[in-house]
């Protein structure tokens, strides 16, 4: 298990932004890549976006293309995820993960291993 530590979520309008961190380590680098996930209540935990440490490879759900942005700064090893437009529809509580394998057909809870604590992001109407 690699320590992650998400931050940034908060309370926001609809419409508005927010910009989410995941705090890694040098140790994660040897990883291939990583995600973001989120759970809203009563929901299962559900893929949002992954990319690899080197950028090549990104991947999004169709619910948050045009909308949201992941990224990685590589000098703070730190994954981020830029989050525009958002709706009520993104309430949830969200999570980073590191990807087990460089296998890209499938993007779900269980490809993913070491999950954070979560940050809550609360989108008002």
């Amino acid at each position: 298990q690699v320590p992650l530590v998400e931050s940034g979520g908060g309370l926001v309008q609809a419409g508005g932004s927010l910009r989410l961190s995941c705090a890694a380590s040098g140790r994660t680098f040897s990883t291939y890549a990583m995600g973001w996930f989120r759970q809203a209540p009563g929901k299962e935990r559900e893929f949002v976006a992954a990319i690899t440490w080197s950028g090549d490879n990104i991947y999004y759900a169709d619910s948050v293309k045009g909308r949201f942005t992941i990224s990685v700064d590589n000098a703070r090893y730190t994954l981020l995820l830029q989050m525009n437009i958002l709706k009520p529809e993104d309430t949830a509580v969200y999570y980073c993960a590191i990807k087990k394998s460089t296998n890209w057909s499938s993007l779900v809870e269980a490809d993913f291993f070491s999950w954070g604590q979560g940050t809550q992001v609360t989108v008002s109407s």
